[in-house]
């Protein structure tokens, strides 16, 4: 789960991360409070949406004056960003938030990640901020620093003596660097975070180092050990089908292909997406229907599929281990017998009752092309589709 900018800055002021002076407003009258509290006659105004790229988009402003706050602020709330985080969908920007502009002479980049190779978490570090850290990966490898953030969440001290060297803080600005990486590290693991970033970290003419942007993704499957973090959840971030997904615990992502994919288990789903692309389609979603799956959640499944306007054919691809196959033939039963499915659908059933959930399927009569094996499912997939265009 994502969270906003301001959201994950507040996270970070509880570790001591500096984060420089804010507010947040979503219409013309908190803009004012805003502005009025902090006594603001410039500020940098950003859109909060769950993407990157908002400069970009046009969605980060620098207002000179006073008046031009009001008018920037009130301009950026209501923005669609559009890039290629978001989808053509786009996001909406409910909110923007307002900050005092930090007089900066150098900006860097600070995160934690998990190393899925290497599985384990990892702080990446450069002193190349205020850039997308894979182009300083790709252009310039030796402008980045790693090392293993422990379990705890504790960093060993000679990883920070060498982070400070690597980017190049002297006296009191790398005891203020290293404050911040050993902080930036235990929030990262207390929040079971995927990623928690600073982008820019900033050394201000004042000699003080400040987060001037923050983004910090959680690991769902551990948002039950952190209801406070859990209730920062924006729907209006989402599209109707991911929130729709999520009221039905399951696991959506909307690409941007023409074959809808309905599978059980993560990597089959991968799979399927793989060979999908390998007979020259492109998948339009990753939904995993989970391996216990009742006939109400394939059911909702199919829906959502149903009502994405990209899909052109679907590929229900099942290996029945928990998951029995007759459940899903009755989760899209009941799909079929409450609306006129006009797309092709083909599914491929394996493993527990699978011809007893292939014989129901047959029996119902309903117009969907079965396979046996994945590439088998995929070649006719992209088939069926091609019919259905003609």
């Amino acid at each position: 789960m994502n969270i906003h900018e301001y959201q994950a800055k507040e996270i970070l002021k509880k570790y001591d991360i500096p984060c420089g002076d804010y507010g947040v407003a979503s219409d013309a009258e908190e803009i004012k409070a805003v502005v009025e509290k902090m006594n603001l006659d410039a500020a940098v105004v950003k859109v909060q949406v769950h993407a990157g790229g908002r400069g970009k988009a046009g969605g980060v402003k620098f207002a000179k004056t006073r008046e031009e706050i009001f008018s920037v602020a009130e301009e950026l709330i209501g923005m669609k960003i559009v890039n290629e985080q978001t989808g053509a969908a786009g996001v909406i920007a409910q909110k923007v938030l307002i900050a005092d502009p930090a007089d900066i002479q150098q900006e860097y980049y600070v995160g934690a990640v998990i190393d899925r190779e290497k599985a384990q978490p990892m702080m990446i570090l450069s002193p190349e901020g205020g850039v997308e850290i894979e182009k300083v990966a790709a252009t310039s490898p030796e402008r980045i620093m790693t090392f293993v953030i422990d379990v705890d969440g504790s960093v060993e001290d000679k990883d920070l003596e060498d982070a400070a060297m690597f980017m190049g803080w002297n006296g009191d600005v790398a005891e203020q660097g290293k404050t911040v990486i050993k902080n930036l590290a235990q929030a990262f693991t207390d929040t079971d975070a995927s990623l928690l970033e600073i982008n820019p970290l900033v050394l201000t003419k004042n000699g003080d180092i400040e987060a001037l942007d923050a983004k910090l993704s959680i690991d769902d499957n551990a948002l039950f050990r952190h209801e406070d973090i859990a209730a920062l959840y924006d729907p209006t971030q989402e599209t109707t089908l991911e929130v729709a997904a999520k009221d039905h615990d399951l696991a959506y992502i909307a690409l941007d292909g023409t074959i809808g994919c309905m599978v059980n288990g993560a990597g089959l789903a991968m799979a399927t997406m793989d060979v999908i692309s390998l007979y020259g389609g492109k998948p339009a979603n990753f939904l995993d229907v989970g391996g216990g799956a009742s006939k109400e959640k394939v059911a909702a499944g199919l829906r959502i599929i149903l009502q994405d306007k990209n899909v052109e054919g679907i590929l229900v691809n099942i290996f029945g281990g928990i998951m029995n196959c007759m459940t899903i033939a009755e989760g899209l039963i009941e799909v079929s017998e409450e609306q006129d499915i006009t797309k092709p659908i083909v599914v491929r059933l394996e493993g527990t009752d699978a011809e007893k959930g292939k014989k129901m399927l047959a029996d119902a009569a309903m117009t969907m092309i079965t396979a046996d094996t994945l590439a088998e499912a995929a070649e006719k997939a992209m088939v069926a589709t091609k019919t259905a265009r003609k």
